[in-house]
């Protein structure tokens, strides 16, 4: 993991931790209507990286900070750069036609039978 990513994830779990405190919800209510454990969210607010992404959005939905999640990633400026300059990658190797290896002598060795033709 790199440090600023965890530094990211516990930023994130204190600002968690205080909306929780702000709103004056015990860490067992936030729990339950999580519908995850005091541990887990004991780990979210501590910004653990371990915890799954799952648990993240549970305790911004208890705390009402659900449309938040809207924005992450929301505008790719990278990616439409990349696309606007025609940079994308294609997803399979080109195919190679059978006239680019040229048959030995024209025996038919090596060649596979088409259907309905015996070997």
């Amino acid at each position: 993991m790199f440090p600023a990513t965890a530094h990211q994830l516990a930023a994130l779990g204190e600002r968690l931790h205080l909306a929780r405190l702000r709103r004056r919800y015990s860490a067992e209510s936030v729990a339950v209507r999580a519908g995850i454990t005091r541990v887990t969210l004991a780990r979210v607010e501590k910004g653990d990286v371990g915890t799954s992404m799952g648990a993240y959005v549970a305790v911004l939905r208890v705390l009402g900070l659900q449309s938040d999640i809207d924005g992450i990633a929301k505008d790719d400026q990278l990616g439409r750069k990349l696309q606007d300059l025609d940079m994308s990658v294609g997803r399979t190797a080109p195919r190679r036609s059978a006239r680019n290896f040229p048959s030995a002598g024209g025996s038919k060795e090596g060649q596979v039978a088409g259907p309905g033709k015996g070997a």
